[in-house]
């Protein structure tokens, strides 16, 4: 009994403790004003809001097993003869690096796991954000207000390129110093600057002593600073700017309908992260990938057959491969096309139109409120085409990255298959983005006659002339919303009669191929005055009534 009593005694005292600790940090920071805020924060509950969580925690998989490799791994191009458990390659010269990691793989403890699964995470990580970002473009997501997300979004893209690149090059064997070798000879063909820029990088003369040693901080220093930098300030405009969300009853531009952060979403994600950690684990310990060992350390005299980068910088290898040999010599320099257009024009002018995307589509749409719900993609043919005619495109270069061994494969020349990608180049994207266009507007158009006639119930009527008919049913509630709720800007109309100015011709022409295309569903004027006040945001107080 007066055991029991000491006990609520005690834990008494202990709650008093804590709470006036509380008090006392709340005092100093604003801990519960901040806690509130956080755990009241409510998120939808939709599958595709999950792929940038998807990369969040491969990220987090990556800085685990990266801060443990990093206790074994020597960044030192100093060569030495090998003599650990690995017996094909004892007694062959090689670089500390390339030492190390063998040694990582083979004789420190979970060391290969931790490398598979180092390797695995970071082909999920870009993967997830690839499919992320196409989530934003697909749904319109990068609209007024999150502009300035989309850009930190595309420049995480590319910093996550250049992190893969360099832990890729790492270990020094004969698969990454051949990509090394490419990437040099990419930096050479930058008119005038490119010898200065390769000597800069590389030390000297290539392979030089310096290339890892220099790869090894930005690895492990600058870029992941950079990334989660960047990682932190996205997540604040998320809470910021709020998240966006699909169209339903219930939800509007001025709210957010879901779950709140705390319990169930937390406990939800929670489960995400463990599930990602767990799955990347397996295929550390199951599949495997970049079996250094058997490549061997790199020599310049020697290319393996079949060298294949990983798929998220494949594009650039196929680009190689496809464009034809070209030099031009002009003032005493020599300019050579296929790397320079290649390896350094072409991805700057892919990463030019991801950061302008935004802005060149608020241009052609003319000014608009903040925009809070999801586009369905079927909505908008024109920015959904243009995206399956990106994706269709990257996979032809993908496809060119491994010509050789599709020619090995099938047993055809690998010229001929070379001659076909190129075609490939540019009739694939064309008639992608054809075929995405034509079926979005064919999926408006059943649309359409869902909301005019309904839904069949299966059943079929005989009437009076001895015709079969089939019986059909209004569409639900719910399903009437998402497809009327829907927000497709008019075309630009021409300022006047009077001569323009070539960029406002071209504006009004490039709104008119946007958004002429277009299948009006039925809607009465009050349902449509309705429509324009649930995609209202909260800058508009009295939206116009859109018109279909």
């Amino acid at each position: 009994m007066l055991g029991s009593r000491r006990k609520a005694r005690l834990r008494d005292r202990a709650r008093r403790a804590a709470v006036r600790a509380f008090h006392k940090a709340d005092a100093r920071l604003p801990l519960g004003e901040l806690a509130r805020g956080v755990m009241r924060k409510v998120f939808p509950d939709h599958w595709s809001f999950l792929l940038g969580e998807l990369a969040l925690y491969g990220f987090l998989v990556l800085l685990l097993t990266g801060v443990y490799l990093t206790f074994f791994f020597e960044p030192s191009m100093s060569e030495g003869p090998y003599q650990g458990s690995y017996a094909p390659l004892r007694g062959v010269p090689m670089s500390r690096a390339y030492l190390s990691t063998l040694r990582i793989s083979f004789d420190v403890r979970g060391g290969l796991l931790i490398r598979q699964t180092h390797h695995w995470a970071a082909i999920l990580f870009l993967a997830a954000i690839g499919a992320h970002m196409l989530r934003v473009f697909l749904t319109g997501a990068f609209r007024r207000p999150r502009e300035a997300n989309w850009t930190i979004g595309v420049t995480l893209f590319l910093l996550s390129l250049l992190e893969g690149f360099c832990g890729y090059s790492l270990p020094d064997d004969l698969l990454s110093g051949t990509g090394l070798r490419i990437a040099q000879g990419i930096v050479l063909s930058v008119p005038v600057a490119g010898s200065y820029l390769g000597m800069f990088v590389f030390g000297g003369q290539f392979p030089g002593h310096d290339i890892v040693p220099r790869l090894y901080p930005v690895h492990v220093l600058l870029v992941p600073g950079l990334l989660l930098g960047l990682i932190t300030v996205h997540l604040l405009l998320v809470f910021t700017l709020k998240h966006t969300q699909w169209p339903g009853p219930g939800r509007t531009g001025r709210n957010v309908v879901g779950l709140p952060f705390f319990p169930q979403y937390l406990a939800k994600s929670g489960g995400l992260f463990f599930m990602v950690f767990g799955l990347l684990a397996a295929l550390g310990a199951l599949a495997q990938v970049n079996p250094v060992w058997a490549y061997g350390p790199y020599r310049s005299d020697i290319v393996s057959t079949g060298s294949q980068p990983d798929w998220y910088v494949g594009f650039l290898e196929g680009a190689l491969r496809l464009m034809p040999g070209a030099e031009t010599r002009l003032w005493g320099h020599t300019v050579s096309w296929n790397p320079l257009l290649t390896g350094v024009v072409l991805p700057g002018l892919l990463f030019a139109v991801l950061y302008c995307y935004p802005y060149f589509e608020r241009w052609v749409t003319g000014p608009t409120g903040e925009r809070h719900l999801c586009d369905r993609p079927r909505n908008r043919p024109v920015r959904t085409g243009l995206g399956v005619a990106a994706l269709s495109w990257y996979a032809v270069l993908l496809l060119a990255g491994g010509q050789d061994i599709v020619a090995y494969v099938f047993d055809v020349p690998v010229a001929g298959v070379t001659r076909v990608l190129r075609a490939g180049f540019f009739v694939v994207p064309a008639a992608a983005f054809w075929l995405t266009r034509r079926l979005c507007l064919a999926l408006q158009e059943r649309e359409r006659e869902l909301l005019d006639e309904g839904e069949e119930t299966g059943l079929v009527t005989q009437g009076p002339e001895g015709g079969f008919h089939p019986e059909h049913t209004a569409l639900p509630g719910p399903a009437r919303h998402a497809v009327l709720v829907r927000d497709v800007p008019r075309p630009l109309e021409p300022a006047g009669p009077a001569p323009r100015r070539l960029a406002e011709r071209t504006r009004t022409a490039l709104s008119a191929w946007y958004y002429r295309d277009r299948i009006r569903y039925p809607a009465t004027p009050e349902q449509r005055r309705r429509i324009a006040a649930v995609l209202a945001g909260p800058d508009q107080e009295q939206p116009p009534p859109r018109d279909g």
